[in-house]
Formats: C-alpha cells, sequence, structure tokens
C-alpha cells in the first residue's frame, strides 16, 4: 500500500504544481484552492507512505514523480519545448526511479 500512496501522492504534486501555474501568483481562486488541496493530500499521502518505507526513497520517488509528471505536462498543455536533452534528463530522472524501487526491501 506504502507504493501506491507514494504514486498517487507523486501524481498530486503534478496536480499542484500545474494548478499553481495556473493560478497566475495565487490570484486566480479556483486554481489556488485546487493547489492547496491537492498539496495537502499528496504531503499526506507521501507522510503515510513513510511509514514503512525508507526517507530517501520515498522524498526522491515523491519528487522524480511530480517532475516528470511536471515536465510532461508543460509540454502537452503549457507548449514547453521537448528538446532531446530535456527528455534525455527525465529519462535520467526515470531511470533512478526504477533503481530507487529495485533497490528498496519493501
Amino acid at each position: 500500500m506504502a507504493w501506491l500512496f507514494l504514486f498517487i501522492a507523486g501524481l498530486l504534486e503534478v496536480v499542484w504544481a500545474y494548478s499553481m501555474k495556473l493560478s497566475n501568483g495565487f490570484t486566480k481562486p479556483v486554481p489556488s484552492i485546487i493547489t492547496a488541496v491537492a498539496m495537502l493530500i499528496s504531503f499526506g499521502l507521501l507522510s503515510w507512505s513513510m511509514k514503512t518505507l525508507p526517507l530517501g526513497t520515498a522524498y526522491t520517488v515523491w519528487t522524480g514523480i511530480g517532475a516528470v509528471g511536471a515536465f510532461v505536462v508543460g509540454i502537452v498543455f503549457l507548449g514547453e519545448t521537448a528538446s532531446a536533452m530535456r527528455i534525455g534528463a527525465a529519462a535520467l530522472i526515470v531511470g533512478g526511479l526504477v533503481l530507487m524501487k529495485l533497490s528498496s526491501a519493501h
């Protein structure tokens, strides 16, 4: 269950990062509220997963999902650049996440 909650927490990190961008510096109420709610749930699920997963593993996987997810959302929904170097960097992050999962005893 810890890994499932960690994965959901990472996805919610993408949600709050995207909604924060849409909030325009917290000047738009709906995206601002979505940001706050997604943050709270994401942090809560991360905290719950840390009850059984090692700190370094849980935090690295959470931030990695958020980073790669935000990268993809930026390209797909915000028209950000998808250069070979940026895609390579995202691939390295995903590789690191896979190694973290494989190296975890949980």
